[in-house]
């Protein structure tokens, strides 16, 4: 199990990657039906079938199965635990948590520094 907390990456296994502009990009791999969480408190258990999940809001509990492109959460203490991420993660926020069992995607962690 690799994890990522924000404002730090603790990945076992994973490199933590600086924020780095990526020039001549490929093209998006989005899929339509990527999914949408949005609020506060939500516990949901899915799976995406390989489009994007995005967690948007304060204290969530996704379980997300199956392989998803990428997920990227925003707010502050959402938890996510992934099967499968095949691209990215972003993690934007204050206490954010992250943990996915498989795939080596670019880790991006825009945390909010208290600092």
């Amino acid at each position: 199990m690799k994890r990522i907390a924000a404002s730090r990456f603790v990945a076992a296994g994973a490199v933590a990657v600086a924020a780095i502009p990526m020039v001549g990009a490929g093209a998006a791999h989005a899929k339509n039906g990527d999914t949408h969480i949005t609020g506060q408190g939500i516990e949901r258990t899915l799976d995406c079938n390989g489009a994007t999940l995005f967690v948007l809001g304060t204290d969530n509990r996704i379980n997300a199965v199956g392989t998803y492109w990428a997920v990227t959460v925003q707010g502050s203490s959402n938890v996510v635990i992934a099967d499968t991420v095949v691209n990215d993660i972003t993690v934007y926020g204050c206490d954010q948590t992250f943990l996915f069992r498989n795939g080596e995607p670019l880790l991006w962690d825009r945390a909010v520094s208290w600092a």
